[in-house]
């Protein structure tokens, strides 16, 4: 598929997530990213993608046979029953608990998140870091 725009963050282009299981991978970040509102991209090349995060099989051209080590990704949230939907769905979609939402004012005040951990046992996230006002909702890139 031809991308013709990306919306981009402000750190990353991309990541990477080689796992074992490409059809239990696909069907949890289906799952939360639907929640998040960001749509996923897949293809018949041994892997899917959905805007700066790429989720391959161990034998995809790209992994070249090496899984990823444990990772924690932390995805944005647009508020707290946005958090609380995604830990549901990832719940629902083979993810395991890791932090139910909640307060972590250890962090900052209003830091709202949970943590589950995917079907490759990645640390997974989802935040809301209180009302605030973004500047752009994000960077667009066109081709």
């Amino acid at each position: 598929m031809e991308a013709t725009q990306l919306h981009r963050g402000r750190l990353l282009d991309h990541i990477q997530l080689v796992v074992r299981d490409l059809r239990a991978s696909r069907d949890f970040y289906t799952a939360i990213l639907a929640v998040l509102g960001i749509p996923i991209v897949t293809t018949d090349e041994g892997y899917f993608w959905a805007d700066e995060l790429v989720v391959s099989s161990a034998d995809s051209p790209a992994a070249a046979g090496e899984l990823t080590g444990r990772q924690h990704l932390a995805f944005q949230a647009e508020d707290r029953a946005t958090v609380d939907a995604f830990y549901r769905a990832a719940l629902n979609h083979g993810g395991r608990d890791n932090g139910a939402p909640g307060e972590r004012t250890a962090y900052h005040p209003d830091y709202y998140a949970a943590f589950v951990l995917d079907p490759d046992g990645n640390n997974i996230e989802a935040v809301y870091h209180g009302e605030a006002r973004r500047s752009a909702a994000s960077v667009v890139i066109d081709f």
